[in-house]
């Protein structure tokens, strides 16, 4: 049975960001990531971010083409003490109201000044804080001083958060979550992933265009690029769950048989979360002996919890010294060829997978930039190998970017040579 055709509209969801030091970069947007994330376990769909300046007019321009377009509107930020927050009385404004003193809130306040303010008076400027919309339901905030406030209007469902990650973490669940139960429609929205690695997006498409061209309406296909991998991600929404699901993850099983050559996962992971959880599914260990990659290929993959189990050990061997010392590379070697060079990298890999007794090893070498270079050996030259049970592979690449770009070219190209002799070994 196939997935019900969905006529009805799901709840649109929008996410306002508000604060200069976002649009400066001096600070990362992660609740809008954090929000979208739950939006979607909730089946919402999130169809538009937006981040703005703590200004007037540039709030009210916000809210009122949000309204427009949205059906539940979600703002972080701007509801600090300080002058250079506007976000209430720009709202206020919206909404043609006036800011109220809430005595339950401001004595949530001051009990906090009194519990970490060491004995001193609590700013004048915080009593503001205890301000809230006249038309607004609080939203109390047990783990902060600045309350959130939920306003519905013309059908619109509005929440005003306060911009700190935890703070609005907490008001989200505890006190919108429940809120929305009333207001989601009765859909699923699923999920399917395909992770592939060593294949360009364009490739990708040509090989399974005919399945792509056989999806219903109701399931839609994404290509999600980034260095050396793409995913894949299903999207289907229906009134049956089960249903749902299941054509779903039919298409989802086409599409990883027919990309087998490349495939990495069917669930929704990185490559080094794949490589962690293979490895330590099949009891492999893994170390890594890095010279242009500084140690980042290392840390990306004990970054993911449990790489303790197959990870044994990360040597950075930016000096001939240590690769000599420690990894055993030749002297004649290193002068001969150099230390970037296949010979270098071949000792290099096998040398740290003897050191750390381990089934697989991998070493990069290179000139990340932006000087070393040569004309024979320019900005960009990397060799990478990786040893492995019963050969060493190596490759040759001239990425030829700037030096961060060849770092993480460097680590992707790496990841995927692993990968792929791992597949080889494990088809023996």
């Amino acid at each position: 049975m196939k997935a019900e055709i969905i006529t009805m509209v799901t709840m649109k969801a929008e996410i306002i960001t508000i604060g200069d030091e976002i649009l400066l970069g001096q600070v990362i947007d992660t609740n809008s990531a954090w929000l979208g994330q739950l939006l979607d376990s909730l089946n919402i769909a999130v169809h538009q971010i937006v981040s703005i300046s703590d200004n007037k007019d540039a709030i009210l321009h916000a809210l009122t083409e949000a309204a427009k377009r949205s059906d539940l509107i979600l703002v972080t930020g701007g509801l600090g003490p300080t002058k250079d927050d506007v976000t209430k009385e720009a709202i206020a404004s919206f909404f043609q109201t006036t800011l109220v003193r809430d005595e339950e809130v401001l004595r949530h306040v001051k009990s906090i000044f009194e519990k970490f303010g060491n004995g001193r008076a609590m700013p004048d400027m915080n009593y503001g804080q205890a301000d809230v919309l006249a038309c607004c339901d609080v939203l109390f905030n047990d783990v902060g001083t600045a309350p959130g406030m939920w306003i519905e209007r013309d059908g619109k469902c509005f929440a005003f958060l306060p911009g700190v990650p935890f703070e609005m973490k907490f008001l989200m669940e505890k006190r919108v979550v429940p809120r929305l139960a009333d207001y989601r429609a009765k859909v699923s929205i699923y999920h399917a992933h395909v992770v592939t690695m060593g294949i360009g997006e364009s490739y990708l498409a040509d090989l399974i265009g005919d399945i792509e061209s056989e999806l219903p309406a109701h399931i839609h296909l994404a290509y999600l690029p980034k260095l050396g991998t793409v995913r894949l991600r299903l999207t289907a929404m229906g009134h049956d769950e089960a249903d749902v699901k299941k054509e779903t993850d039919g298409f989802a099983r086409q599409i990883a048989v027919r990309v087998e050559d490349y495939l990495v996962a069917e669930k929704d992971v990185t490559i080094e979360e794949a490589v962690v959880e293979r490895f330590t599914k099949d009891n492999i260990r893994l170390a890594v002996a890095e010279s242009c990659t500084g140690g980042l290929l290392a840390g990306s993959i004990t970054a993911v919890p449990g790489a303790s189990a197959m990870f044994d050990c990360g040597i950075v061997a930016y000096h001939n010294r240590i690769k000599q010392q420690v990894l055993g590379v030749d002297e004649e070697v290193l002068a001969s060829f150099g230390a970037v060079s296949e010979q270098t990298v071949i000792q290099m890999a096998e040398g740290v997978k003897s050191l750390g007794g381990a089934d697989y090893g991998i070493a990069t070498s290179g000139i990340a930039g932006p000087s070393g270079g040569t004309p024979d050996k320019p900005v960009g030259t990397v060799w990478i190998a990786v040893s492995g049970p019963h050969e060493t592979v190596t490759q040759l690449f001239h990425f030829r970017n700037d030096r961060q770009v060849n770092i993480e070219r460097s680590m992707a190209q790496a990841l995927n040579m692993l990968w792929k002799l791992y597949k080889k070994d494990n088809s023996k």
